[in-house]
């Protein structure tokens, strides 16, 4: 006998198109789902009338698809649950195609719900009609092509497709999309669809509150048991890319201290300011003595991929390993010299707690002690306003969270700082490293905890995202905007890049004249530019406290080129006697 139908699924709506767009966020909620972000538009109607009336769902609106992908891919990423994204037909999809990317290659479970045209109205000159179908190519771990909804087709089929699609996604973490063809009518009418009859083979679903069907993952067995040992017994080198849990983090760090190897985390892995951390190791790679007695290391174990600092990957390529192992929950290469010779796709708790105990062990290395050099006439260059002066300063005074914007504010914060006292989550999107959606991203990202976020940008992000400024007055928590403007792509003066002419200024730095202000106020939020490092530290310190503020910094374009190679110069000199 078929279970009764249970009054909390509603039995009556609008249209047959919304009997299925409520059939699937209520299983998208069972499965997981909590925030759904939504753009405008009419053939999405089912669905987001569906997500407004889920009392389970938190709905995020933006008027720029491009930007609410990337809102969705910061909630996703703060949150660690899979956010839905709710798109119109047409070019409002191919709008995500930057996120999706993104979240293809961080691993982030973002669930595209795309509304389109049924097939009849495509290739005929439709409105807004174009081909959806796997619009996102190989940058989804899964797409499905829905047919339009309809009574002969068992509602069993829609839950379980779900069912399977986020079983995938759960196995090989990345953003699945979901086509759905809607026939008119899309919005309610005089009359309603009574769908009873149709939702009673669902029995028990309709009385429960779990997915229709139990997908189970097998388990990762991470140890090598036989191993470790040998592994372990060799001068080796811990380094960390991205890990964005702090406790899976400070648990590579205490595996460090106990093997008494060096420690070299990126500003990714969530330890980047740890007293143990050899902070400075980027530029002391310049050093000759330093680097010296880092090639003494006979082993590497990394944990995360997707190192920032150039040097140190270069480094690792040249170096004659004897082992080389690589930790990471996702299931990619990571791996872009092709070192590695064993591959662990697990966390590094779990990797680490798997380990047989071995006796705590003194370094084998002297480092720090010659890393103090570095440190030294890093903190000398610093004193001055400028993007190394305020990116140094920014890493001590930062609280809550850190979003760092790609080309140089990525690569400068990899570099500069010292050992803090408190802990600074920080963010990066280092999948494709673009720089178009960080202001969004960062914003998704300020909504999943309750403290303050800080978001540092060169002025070309700014520009690329300057729509998803209108999101930031939503900001529940204090939210800071750094604008390191340097008038253009600076990042040019750093690279080979032919300068006859017009070529480097026109067609690879391309300035642009233009200050923040105007874009703050239009936008209503806090504004200051201050023009010393002491001003800086003030108008921080009171952001923090003030909602939404946008602190822009206008420096020489050539500024931080010169900076560098001068820092690069002293490096490289050979230290006089003490």
């Amino acid at each position: 006998m078929t279970a009764p139908v249970s009054t909390d699924f509603a039995i009556q709506h609008a249209t047959f198109n919304h009997v299925w767009a409520a059939l699937m966020l209520e299983e998208l909620y069972r499965l997981g789902v909590r925030d759904v972000v939504l753009a405008p538009g009419s053939r999405s109607s089912p669905l987001t009338m569906a997500a407004s009336e889920h009392a389970g769902l938190r709905c995020h609106c933006h008027f720029d698809e491009r930007g609410l992908g990337f809102m969705a891919l910061g909630i996703a990423r703060g949150s660690h649950r899979p956010v839905a994204i709710i798109t119109t037909s047409g070019t409002a999809v191919a709008n995500l195609y930057p996120a999706v990317v993104e979240a293809k290659l961080l691993g982030v479970p973002l669930i595209v719900l795309s509304a389109d045209r049924p097939i009849e109205l495509l290739d005929n000159g439709s409105n807004q009609a174009i081909d959806q179908r796997d619009i996102f190519s190989r940058h989804t771990t899964v797409h499905h092509d829905l047919p339009p909804p309809g009574s002969e087709i068992d509602a069993a089929f829609l839950l379980s497709t779900l069912d399977q699609a986020i079983d995938q996604q759960r196995r090989s973490p990345g953003p699945i999309h979901i086509n759905c063809r809607y026939r008119e009518p899309l919005y309610p009418g005089h009359c309603v669809v009574d769908a009873s009859d149709y939702l009673a083979p669902l029995g028990h679903w309709l009385a429960d509150s779990k997915p229709w069907s139990n997908w189970q993952a097998s388990a990762v067995t991470p140890a090598p048991k036989g191993d470790w040992e040998r592994f372990a017994q060799q001068r080796g080198l811990i380094v960390m890319g991205s890990v964005e849990a702090p406790h899976q983090a400070q648990q590579v760090v205490e595996l460090s201290k106990r093997l008494g190897w060096p420690l070299l985390a990126d500003v990714q892995s969530q330890v980047r300011f740890d007293p143990h951390n050899l902070v400075h190791f980027d530029l002391a790679l310049h050093d000759k003595c330093f680097s010296a007695e880092l090639a003494k290391a006979e082993v590497l174990l990394q944990f995360g991929g997707r190192l920032i600092s150039k040097r140190l990957t270069q480094f690792i390529a040249q170096q004659p390993w004897q082992d080389a192992w690589l930790v990471d929950p996702q299931p990619q290469r990571l791996d872009p010299d092709y070192c590695v010779k064993r591959r662990l796709i697990c966390l590094p708790a779990d990797f680490i707690a798997d380990l047989p105990k071995v006796p705590e062990q003194p370094p084998w290395h002297r480092l720090a002690s010659l890393q103090r050099r570095t440190s030294q006439l890093l903190e000398e260059r610093c004193r001055a306003f400028s993007e190394l002066g305020v990116c140094h300063q920014l890493a001590q005074l930062a609280q809550g969270q850190l979003f760092i914007g790609n080309s140089l504010p990525a690569r400068l914060m990899n570099m500069l700082g010292r050992p803090r006292r408190t802990t600074l989550r920080i963010f990066a999107n280092r999948g494709a490293s673009g720089i178009d959606g960080l202001i969004a991203t960062a914003f998704g990202i300020s909504g999943t905890r309750s403290e303050p976020t800080t978001i540092l940008l060169g002025d070309t992000s700014t520009l690329h995202d300057l729509n998803s400024l209108a999101l930031l007055k939503r900001a529940v928590q204090s939210l800071v905007v750094v604008i390191l403007n340097n008038d253009g792509g600076s990042i040019f003066h750093m690279l080979p890049v032919p300068t006859e002419g017009e070529l480097l200024e026109r067609y690879y730095r391309q300035p642009h004249g233009l200050n923040f202000e105007h874009a703050a106020k239009m936008f209503g939020l806090g504004y200051s530019a201050p023009e010393s490092l002491d001003a800086f530290a003030k108008s921080y310190t009171q952001a923090l406290q003030s909602g939404v503020t946008l602190i822009e910094i206008n420096v020489p374009h050539q500024q931080v080129a010169d900076d560098l190679t001068a820092l690069e110069v002293a490096l490289r000199e050979e230290p006089h006697e003490q």
